[in-house]
Order: C-alpha cells, then sequence, then structure tokens
C-alpha cells in the first residue's frame, strides 16, 4: 500500500492534531474554539474521504456495471457543517460574554477572577 498517496487521510491526521492540541494546551478561549473547529474539519475530511470511491461517478443514473460513490457521508457532512457554523457561532457568543462577564478571555484569568469572587 502507498502511504504516499492516501495524502487526505495525513492530511486528516494533521488537522485532528493540531486542533486537539489547540483545545488542550491554549489558554484563550478563542483559540479552543479555533481548535474545534479545526477538529471538526478534520471529520468532515474524514467522512468524505471514506465515501470516494476509485473511478466511481455520481449516482444519478442507474447502471450494473457502473462504479458508483455512495452519496451519503456527502449528505451528512452538509448536515453537520450547517450545524458546525451554528455551534462556532453560538461558542463565539459566549465567549463574548464571558469577556463582558470577566473581561478576559484567557482561563488563568477567568479562574483567578472567579477565585476572588468566592473569597
Amino acid at each position: 500500500m502507498d502511504l504516499l498517496g492516501l495524502y487526505n487521510y495525513w492530511v486528516y491526521i494533521a488537522l485532528m492534531m493540531i486542533g486537539f492540541y489547540a483545545i488542550i494546551a491554549k489558554p484563550n478561549l478563542v483559540k479552543k474554539v479555533i481548535g474545534l473547529a479545526l477538529f471538526q474539519t478534520a471529520a468532515f475530511l474524514l467522512y468524505i474521504s471514506i465515501g470516494m470511491v476509485d473511478g466511481g461517478t455520481a449516482p444519478i443514473a442507474w447502471d450494473p456495471a457502473v462504479r458508483y460513490v455512495n452519496p451519503l457521508p456527502h449528505v451528512l457532512i452538509l448536515t453537520a457543517i450547517v450545524v458546525g457554523v451554528s455551534t462556532m457561532a453560538v461558542a463565539l457568543a459566549l465567549v463574548v460574554a464571558i469577556h463582558r462577564a470577566h473581561g478576559s478571555v484567557e482561563t488563568t484569568e477567568i479562574d483567578r477572577h472567579d477565585a476572588d469572587d468566592r473569597e
């Protein structure tokens, strides 16, 4: 098997790891939301890659002798993109509300602000 020929899976792995790193390591909430978007994009790429067939065509007219691409993953990804954009908009709106309440989008400063409020 040619590992370099599967470049879309390498891109999937790279995007997922970059997104995961941003979610875990970055204290900035906006960067965490961007990391979630990268992670989500990687999942989209994986599902689209799984749905592709070498030499396949769109299933418009049925012919048993022709290889077809599975359209279901592509349709599901269209729905997931809409849900993802909506979720990101809500997440960014929450970041704005957190910034208004705490004066920062850094998790360390937000934790310090909450600790000061409890004392």
